[in-house]
């Protein structure tokens, strides 16, 4: 009877914060971002220069926070609260990262695969029947190597 590996899932909440801090991350990089623009579309004109230096300063900051919250965020819905630290539990943080854990085993096995330094196995070796030689005298078989029959003694 062949044996499944049961399919590891994400809990929703976990996808749901993950998508969550990318879109957190993506927002501080438009922010950020769009400091550039704004320099270069006004580049050399010093009119109410206080205002737009605070504003642009703004948006700089406020993008490079959101990129580490984001950042964060989708890092600790990857690995979980405990796979990430957060929890010191490290039966639940073996839980939390197995789904990486096992795929990087898998990586790593088909990369060695692909070099020929380390042959695959199967799930069920299939191991080829010895070879057997008949004694010509009483018809016992021996093992292809053998020089006496293992039953009558005599040189094969």
């Amino acid at each position: 009877m062949p044996t499944t590996i049961p399919q590891r899932q994400l809990s929703s909440n976990r996808k749901r914060l993950y998508y969550a801090g990318l879109t957190l991350a993506a927002i501080g990089a438009l922010l950020f971002l769009s400091t550039f623009v704004t320099a270069i579309a006004n580049f050399g004109d010093f009119a109410n220069f206080d205002a737009d230096v605070r504003s642009t300063g703004y948006r700089a900051v406020g993008g490079m926070v959101l990129i580490f919250v984001g950042v964060v965020l989708a890092g600790v819905a990857v690995r979980g609260l405990a796979g990430s630290g957060i929890l010191l539990d490290p039966e639940k943080a073996r839980q939390d990262i197995e789904p990486w854990s096992r795929m990087a085993g898998g990586v790593v096995r088909d990369a060695l695969a692909e070099t020929g330094l380390v042959r695959e196995e199967k799930e069920h070796p299939v191991s080829e029947p010895p070879v057997k030689v008949r004694c010509q005298k009483c018809s016992a078989l021996n093992d292809e190597d053998a020089k006496f029959c293992k039953q009558c003694g005599v040189a094969i």
